[in-house]
């Protein structure tokens, strides 16, 4: 049966304090970026592909909060400005900039219902769009909002990624899991590939990590996890679902009874929790399923 779960109140005190960046991005076309020429003398114009490859806007929290992977392919140039930039510009301008952004995909714009917002939020950071009202996250504006607006915005903008829903499971013969199962970080980075790893090597710093798909198969490899027939799943055994070119899209461990230790993604927003076979099936359906069981031995 679902159970109903949340973050504790410190978890979501850390997400508000980290999950607005320092500065500020703005992803724009270069028809854009002409009609800002004039204010362009105190932020840092970087072309796409640039930008791509800097190495500091790479990181992850970089990566979550403006979810890089959501962008238009139309986007050409990366402005990157302090906190206070924005705030200089005319209203005007500063209304059609969220507007822009949020056309090319940018993340830290969100919808929010009505009871959400408050007095102190300024009027150029709310934005409507088919029927729907949007906020435009920011650090200046962020700072200037009482800790109590921004839990409940913080808490809304969460749900939106993940439903605060899991299962009760007996972890008995997995103890090391029971420290993180339904349980929310208070970081981002750690994705699923990551935590089917922590399950079944049972390393605890490990389940923190970004692991990507070579990494993982090279882990699970090295378990002594070997690909199965498809058959009835057992209590220990990985599962992953790969795209057309055979890259793994998502792993979990299963924990017995159709039941699974999983993480849908890599930010804070999404919780280490218990899920059922049936819910990854859903999720995954469009991908190949492969199992993969532990066949003695021991880890090098």
């Amino acid at each position: 049966m679902k159970i109903h779960m949340k973050p504790e109140s410190e978890t979501i005190k850390r997400w508000s304090e980290a999950f607005i960046p320092e500065k500020d991005l703005f992803f724009l076309t270069e028809n854009e970026l002409v009609n800002l020429e004039e204010y362009l003398d105190h932020v840092l114009v970087i072309p796409k592909e640039e930008f791509s490859a800097n190495s500091t806007y790479n990181q992850i929290q970089w990566q979550n909060s403006y979810t890089y992977w959501n962008l238009s392919k139309n986007v050409e140039f990366v402005i990157v400005a302090e906190s206070s930039w924005v705030g200089r510009l005319p209203r005007a301008r500063r209304k059609q900039l969220f507007h822009s952004q949020k056309e090319a995909g940018s993340g830290l714009i969100y919808e929010v219902s009505q009871d959400r917002i408050d007095d102190s939020i300024p009027h150029e950071h709310l934005l409507k769009s088919g029927g729907e009202q949007f906020i435009v996250l920011q650090k200046a504006m962020w700072e200037e909002l009482r800790y109590e607006v921004k839990r409940d915005l913080i808490s809304e903008i969460a749900q939106q990624w993940e439903e605060w829903v899991c299962y009760g499971h007996s972890l008995e013969s997995h103890p090391h899991l029971q420290k993180y199962a339904n349980v929310f970080p208070s970081s981002g980075g750690g994705n699923c590939l990551a935590a089917t790893l922590f399950a079944i090597i049972r390393h605890e710093w490990i389940i923190n990590e970004w692991v990507h798909p070579k990494t993982f198969s090279l882990g699970l490899k090295r378990a002594n996890y070997h690909q199965i027939a498809h058959g009835e799943l057992r209590d220990g055994d990985v599962v992953t679902w790969e795209n057309e070119n055979g890259i793994i899209q998502h792993a979990s461990f299963c924990v017995g009874d159709d039941k699974f230790f999983n993480k849908s993604g890599q930010t804070f927003f999404n919780a280490w929790k218990i899920v059922d076979s049936a819910d990854l099936e859903d999720m995954w359906s469009s991908y190949t399923m492969k199992i993969f069981r532990k066949t003695g031995g021991i880890i090098k």
